[in-house]
């Protein structure tokens, strides 16, 4: 029997928690102890509510999916990926998976798609699921604004070679050989950084990563305004981790791990590393590649300039990327370009 621990990340998921439950106490579970913790952090909502009312009679009826709903004072997703990691999770478990709380598993073999291959292939630290928008699942009624929203998905990133951290696996002992400081915007990338160079002590290793053909559905942005944030985010949390991974290139290898083990526990710590490494001249907080990046990837694969619908997304992005790169320089310059969500 695989041991199989789910932490499901929930910061004020009312809306989406019954959905995403639903979709994983229906999934097949033959050789799987599966234990489903909901991990309800900052909460200010009916989340906790919502889960518990769910767990209780799924737990009453269901053999080998347990579901458990706790309940964290204290917000931030990198925070509570390490209390998942290194403490809530069982000791024994073999597999750790983890994912959001507002996302649907149409499949009923995901959970089984996702461990058998991270168990067969003992090379791999990291298993991912597709991420696939809404609007490209149900393409139906779609206004001009959603269908170019569309037409962008998946256009400049490798999912199989990258970590949503929508929904991944990892083996248990390898996942504990990682902490992720406390407040990071972005953690799946910097969680994909420290694995591929064993914290930063090797050349990239991408062999570490890799995708099974299992999807889930995460709902899309849907206005302009919701999009520039989440991209704000991302690229103020990308630039964020260089400024970290530069520190720690710093520090001698074999005290890496440790430090990283404390930043999981300080708060302060990763403010303190923002304000020594960044802003970096010329180009302030935000490096100019997050502005150039869209350029660089078409002219690395010619052959998309070839095709109308490349090229016309290429020039929209352009002109969302220079937004999104200004906003994200004058949030940093103001000192709200970092938190927890």
């Amino acid at each position: 029997m695989i041991r199989l621990e789910v932490g499901v990340f929930a910061h004020n998921e009312a809306r989406n928690i019954l959905k995403t439950l639903t979709g994983m106490a229906r999934q097949e579970a033959t050789g799987l102890d599966v234990r489903v913790l909901v991990l309800a952090n900052g909460c200010s909502d009916d989340t906790v509510d919502l889960a518990r009312t769910f767990a209780e009679p799924h737990n009453a009826r269901s053999l080998n999916i347990r579901i458990e709903v706790i309940e964290l004072a204290e917000g931030g997703k990198s925070r509570t990926w390490n209390r998942f990691v290194h403490e809530l999770s069982r000791s024994d478990a073999d597999v750790l998976m983890f994912a959001d709380a507002d996302i649907e598993l149409p499949a009923s073999d995901s959970f089984l798609r996702l461990v058998r291959q991270s168990i067969s292939r003992p090379e791999l630290y990291v298993v991912n699921s597709k991420p696939i928008k809404d609007i490209v699942y149900r393409p139906s009624d779609l206004g001009l604004k959603d269908r170019v929203i569309a037409m962008g998905s998946g256009t400049l990133s490798d999912w199989k070679k990258a970590i949503c951290g929508q929904l991944y696996v990892m083996p248990a002992v390898k996942a504990r050989c990682f902490h992720v400081p406390i407040g990071l915007p972005v953690e799946d990338g910097f969680i994909r950084a420290m694995i591929l160079t064993d914290v930063l002590t090797i050349d990239e290793d991408l062999s570490r990563i890799d995708g099974d053909d299992v999807f889930h559905i995460f709902a899309s942005e849907r206005s302009i305004l919701s999009l520039i944030r989440h991209q704000t985010r991302i690229i103020i949390g990308s630039a964020i981790n260089s400024a970290i991974y530069g520190f720690l290139s710093e520090i001698p290898s074999a005290q890496r791990r440790a430090v990283l083990a404390d930043a999981a526990k300080n708060d302060q710590w990763l403010p303190t590393v923002i304000e020594s490494r960044l802003p970096q001249w010329p180009y302030g907080w935000i490096p100019i590649y997050y502005l150039i990046k869209r350029v660089s990837f078409i002219a690395g694969h010619p052959r998309k300039l070839l095709q109308p619908r490349q090229l016309a997304t290429l020039f929209l992005g352009l002109g969302f990327d220079f937004v999104v790169y200004v906003n994200a320089q004058l949030k940093m310059a103001r000192g709200v370009g970092a938190g927890h969500w």
